[in-house]
Formats: C-alpha cells, sequence, structure tokens
C-alpha cells in the first residue's frame, strides 16, 4: 500500500474512529465539526482533538470524564494505523500512531512515488497567471529587485506542483518617461551596440542621460526663480541642483567618455526635457520611429534580464509589452468603460478616479480587510497632457489577463499596495467582480544589505549578476577549503550550483511579509539553515548510499525505534501536509523552513546512530531505507523552490 500523504490516512482513521464511538454511544448528539491538531511533542502522541470541551457543555458533563468514556468505548478492532488513543489532562483525546505500520506506509510510499511523493493534486484546478519579476527595462536587475522573481518562480513551481495550469509572465513597462530618457540618450549616443552584457550597458546610458536632464531642468528653474524673484523657489531649486551636480561629478569620474559624449549631445538640445515629452507622447501615440527607437534599446535591456534569469532557472511563459495595450483599444476601451460609472470625476483637466467611494457603494471595507476610517485616495488616470498613468494601464492588462486565466497574481513589492487595491477597486467599479475576487496581490517586503545605501541615480548599486558572482566564488573557495581532493572541474562545478543556490534560498526562506537581511555569513552558512547546508544533507544522505553494498528491501520497519527514527518518519509523512499549506496560503518560504527542519533532524541522527555498521542486517536496511526517503524528500523540497540538489559536495 503507498498514498500520496500518508499523516492524511492516518488522521482520516482517527476521524472515523471518532465519528463511530460517538454516534454510537451519543446517538441524541448532533456530531460537530472534528478538529484534530498535531501534538508538539512525540510522547503525546501524534493528534489531539479538543471536542469533549463542546460535547460536554452540550450534555453537562465534565470533559475528562467524558473523554475517558469515548476512549474506553471505542472499537480497536478498527484499528490499522492507531496503535492507541488515549484520554489526556483536562479532556483532551491523544492518538497514537503505529509506528511499524506508519513507518512501512510512508517509506514504501516515497521509494515508489519517488520525485512525485508529496505534490498531492488539488480536486479544482484552475488556470493561474503568475506576473513577475517585471523590473522596467532601464538598467540591470539589482539585488533589492531579485527577490521577485525568486519568490515568483517559486510560486510557479508549488502552483504547478499542486496541479494548476500555471503561466509565468513578464511584464515589460516599456511606456513612460523614463523609457523616454534611456531611449533619448541612446538616440543621442547614435544607437551605439553594447559592448559589455546590454542591460549593464542600458543602465550607464539611463543613469547618465538622467543627471544630465535634470541639471538642465533645475538649471533652468534656477534662472526663471531668480527672474521672478521667488526666493523659496530659488532655494529649492538650488539645493536640488547641489545634490544632482553631486552625482553628476561621481558618475563622471565611473564613465568619463559616456558622460563627456552625452553632456556635448544632450547640451546641444535647446529644451531637452522637451524632447524626452515629445518621445513619450509619440510612443503613447504609436508614431513609428519612436516605437522602432524605444523597442530597439528595450529589448537590448531584456536580452540582459533573460541571460541573468537564465543562470537562476527561471523562464517565463509569456513577455507582455505595456505599450500593446497603449497602441490598441484596450486601454481606451477601460476609460470608456470608467466613464460610465459614477466614480471619474474631473478635477484641473486631470481624470481621476474615486476608489474610496467605490467601497462605500459597493459596501467592500470589510470584505477587502479595510478599516471604516481607512479612506482611499483617488487614483489619477490621465494627465492633463492626455497621457496615461501606469495603474490606467494596468487596468486594461489585468482584464487581458483574466481571459486567459482563472486567477491572478501579480509579485509586486509592498510599496506598490495601494496602486494595487485601487487596481482592484477599478475592476469592481467595472462589474468584473469575479476577477477582483480572484486578483491577489503577493506583497513582499525589501532586501537591505547592512552597511550600504543603493542609490539608482548615483548608478550605486549591486547587480544581481554581481550577487551570483560574489556567491559562486566565495562558494568555490568554501569547497576547496572542505574538499580538497576534488578536481578544478568538480570544484567549479559544485561552487556554482551552490553558490546560486544559496542566493535563490536566502531571498525565499524568509516570510515575505518581512524584509531580508543579506549579508554573505548567513547566505553562505554551510552549518545551519541555508541551501548550502541542506545541499550538504543531502550529499551526505547520497553517499551514505553510494557506500552501501545493498538496495535496501526492508521489511524490517519496527527496528526504526529510535525516538529520532520516530521523528524522521513523521517529518516525512508530513511533507505533504506542508506542501499543501505552502500551495493554498502562498508560502514558499514554507519549503525552504521544512528543508532546513528535515536537515537538522538528520543531522543529529547521523551523528548519533551508525547507518551501514548498525548492530544487524535488518536494522542496516531499515535505516538505509529511512536515509533513501530522506533523500528524495530533501531533493523534492528544493526542487520547489529552484535549489539543486547535489549527490556530491
Amino acid at each position: 500500500m503507498i498514498a500520496q500523504n500518508p499523516f492524511e490516512l492516518f488522521r482520516q482513521e482517527c476521524q472515523t474512529v471518532l465519528t463511530d464511538v460517538i454516534t454510537k454511544t451519543l446517538p441524541e448528539i448532533t456530531l460537530p465539526p472534528i478538529s484534530l491538531k498535531k501534538t508538539p511533542n512525540l510522547d503525546y502522541g501524534q493528534l489531539a482533538t479538543s471536542l469533549c470541551f463542546e460535547l460536554a457543555k452540550k450534555l453537562n458533563q465534565k470533559p475528562p470524564a467524558l473523554a475517558e468514556h469515548l476512549v474506553a468505548s471505542i472499537d480497536k478492532s478498527k484499528f490499522n494505523l492507531i496503535d492507541k488513543v488515549v484520554s489526556a489532562g483536562g479532556g483532551y483525546i491523544n492518538f497514537h500512531v503505529n509506528f511499524t505500520k506508519f513507518s512501512a506506509l510512508t517509506l514504501q510510499s516515497i521509494k515508489e512515488l519517488n520525485n512525485q511523493y508529496g505534490s498531492v493534486k488539488t480536486d479544482t484546478p484552475q488556470k493561474i497567471i503568475v506576473e513577475h519579476t517585471s523590473v522596467n527595462p532601464l538598467h540591470s536587475i539589482h539585488i533589492g529587485q531579485a527577490r521577485n522573481p525568486m519568490l515568483g518562480d517559486a510560486l510557479a513551481r508549488i502552483l504547478q506542483y499542486r496541479g494548476h495550469q500555471v503561466s509565468r509572465h513578464y511584464y515589460i513597462d516599456d511606456v513612460g518617461r523614463q523609457s523616454s530618457v534611456v531611449a533619448y540618450g541612446y538616440l543621442k549616443l547614435g544607437r551605439p551596440k553594447p559592448t559589455e552584457k546590454p542591460d549593464l550597458f542600458v543602465g550607464k546610458i539611463y543613469t547618465v542621460t538622467s543627471c544630465i536632464v535634470e541639471i538642465n531642468r533645475l538649471k533652468q528653474a534656477r534662472d526663471k526663480a531668480n527672474a521672478l524673484h521667488n526666493a523659496d523657489d530659488l532655494v529649492k531649486a538650488n539645493k536640488e541642483l547641489d545634490e544632482w551636480i553631486s552625482i553628476a561629478a561621481e558618475l563622471k569620474e565611473k564613465y568619463p567618455v559616456l558622460f563627456e559624449m552625452l553632456v556635448t549631445k544632450i547640451n546641444a538640445d535647446e529644451n531637452p526635457e522637451e524632447e524626452i515629452n515629445r518621445l513619450n507622447r509619440a510612443y503613447e501615440d504609436g508614431q513609428q520611429a519612436a516605437k522602432e527607437l524605444i523597442r530597439e534599446v528595450s529589448d537590448l535591456c531584456l536580452d540582459g534580464f533573460r541571460a541573468t534569469m537564465n543562470r537562476v532557472s527561471v523562464t517565463y511563459d509569456s513577455w507582455d509589452w505595456e505599450s500593446d495595450f497603449v497602441w490598441t483599444p484596450q486601454v481606451s476601451e477601460v476609460m470608456a468603460k470608467l466613464k460610465t460609472t459614477p466614480f471619474i470625476f474631473n478635477e484641473k483637466g486631470v481624470l481621476q478616479f474615486n476608489a474610496d467611494q467605490v467601497t462605500q457603494v459597493l459596501d467592500l471595507k470589510d470584505k477587502l480587510g479595510l478599516s471604516p476610517n481607512n479612506e482611499i485616495p483617488p487614483l489619477t488616470l490621465v494627465r492633463a497632457d492626455g497621457t496615461t498613468l501606469y495603474t490606467t494601464r494596468d487596468i486594461a492588462y489585468t482584464i487581458w489577463k483574466f481571459q486567459h486565466a482563472d486567477k491572478v497574481i501579480n509579485v509586486i513589492g509592498m510599496e506598490q499596495s495601494l496602486a494595487q487595491l485601487q487596481l482592484k477597486l477599478a475592476l469592481y467599479a467595472m462589474n468584473y467582480g469575479r476577477e477582483a475576487e480572484n486578483l491577489i496581490h503577493f506583497a513582499y517586503n525589501l532586501v537591505t544589505l547592512p552597511g550600504y545605501k543603493m542609490s539608482s541615480r548615483r548608478g550605486r548599486y549591486i547587480t544581481f549578476d554581481e550577487v551570483l558572482d560574489e556567491a559562486v566564488k566565495r562558494a568555490y573557495e568554501e569547497v576547496s577549503k572542505r574538499s580538497p581532493m576534488l578536481s578544478e572541474e568538480e570544484k567549479h562545478s559544485i561552487a556554482d550550483f551552490v553558490g546560486l543556490g544559496a542566493v535563490r534560498y536566502a531571498l525565499v526562506d524568509v516570510d515575505p511579509g518581512k524584509p531580508v537581511i543579506f549579508t554573505w555569513e548567513r547566505v553562505l552558512n554551510f552549518e545551519t539553515n541555508s541551501a548550502p547546508y541542506v545541499q550538504y544533507t543531502h550529499a551526505r544522505a547520497s553517499s551514505i548510499l553510494r557506500k552501501a553494498t545493498i538496495e535496501p528491501q526492508t521489511t524490517s520497519f519496527e527496528l526504526l525505534s529510535e525516538r529520532l527514527e520516530k521523528e524522521l518518519v513523521l517529518v516525512l509523512a508530513g511533507f505533504p501536509d506542508m506542501f499543501i499549506e505552502a500551495t493554498e496560503y502562498l508560502k514558499p518560504n514554507l519549503i525552504a523552513d521544512y528543508t532546513n527542519s528535515l536537515a537538522d533532524k538528520f543531522n543529529t541522527f547521523y551523528n548519533a546512530y551508525p547507518v551501514l555498521k548498525a548492530d544487524s542486517q535488518y536494522l542496516i536496511e531499515a535505516r538505509l531505507a529511512l536515509v533513501k526517503a530522506i533523500q528524495t524528500v530533501l531533493k523534492n523540497a528544493l526542487n520547489l523552490i529552484g535549489v539543486v540538489a547535489p549527490e556530491k559536495m
């Protein structure tokens, strides 16, 4: 007999036994829902229920006496995975598993199901779009942005293993001033071919162009304030100008040739800001020259992104251009539909969406978990010059996504929570209630590097590629120290998957709502709570199995009688439950937590008990079966978060 979820079989048996005894001994009682919770300690059994507290109130009895009565009346002939049932303190009923049978069920199930063990399929599969990464094509992905693709890819993986049809989407934000700034600088340079990784190349152009254009704008603002004798505006302009001149000095030192070329070209224009605005409007209007220019420079940056994501095994099923929704009628259709609602108003020529009014008219605040006093600011839909804003375009994109999916998950930072809420409310206002309810903002917190302050406008940030390179370099040093006998080829191969896995794990294993404090001491810790630690544990299990002269065929599971062995069987049996929870509640960090806990317990077992030198051949086989199951489950769990499970380290 095998089971995709061994612990669930035990839980069902406990529920059946309870249902039978209550029906038999208390026929006058309407059976309430039976809740069974895992116990914190092996000595208390594996499942417990507080059902007697509720029943005792109805029967006017004391919970302990009722618990003892029910336990005494249980039909033990129906036990299979249950070893015994006891009445515990205060009225609890505790269920103890039959470890011989349960170990056999769990370990044989893992052996037979192999890489499918744990991936319990849902009864209600859906088409799900996970939109993640979506970094603007302006400069290299930096470490602060890298948490997004790591979480997004892990979400897509676990949802797919759950049986959903998952599509990974990248939304290319190519409409707006920033894209026009980098395209303007790129054009001034004569649309050059990259001489380095293309996203790095584009990022330098964007940073330097932004700086020069901003200095030009501020000088004009200063001159205007001076002419009008406006002291406040003059002070403000001078303060900002001083900061940007400081930034310019930094950038000129870093990129002297590029800086001088762009300064010369840009300063030849009478009004660079107006040139950028003209390009921005032309692109949104779909004029051919603007389309070719901005798409060209965006594609260069995206080529760099693809190379970076390929390093960490992140792929996308669809690259969705924001501009495609502007050039087709989709955004204008959204605007037309919103204008038919009572939630649109015009303020000084700027079209606004009254998001808070939607919550009041449709009574949504309680449903959305908002405080009644929480007043949601209005959303600006269209600027005075007629160009649309990001969230306006995002409404059209969201409606399009729901034409292809039942559920949409947007992996976007916490700082976008208001925009995501306004987007959801726009859907409600347009009678897309089902879509609004199936739109999920998967919010996550920042990545911080102690002692380092990133600044995009100063070009001062650590790229994701640099972090990956450093991780691989440090991993190589650690592997060389721990395994000097390996060939250089083996060391470099191991360092690659250890370094990349370490970064992936570090960006996933913290609860999404908490910030990631990125330190090398934590990321590449071979001793605890890191990918290298779990990978090393998997390699240790693999080494034991390689050294074994036999393939474990044991039926002597009763020999796994040590407390640690029982605890390991329970952890292995609990993998499917954990996987279901991680998927249903969208918590990929639970997968990482699980791998660390299993690794901890296995390493404690490894240091306490011999496997290949156990007291008898039967015990050797039983422990080998346990080690094989641990190896399989560690590999399955690591795969869910995109981390390689190595045979050797």
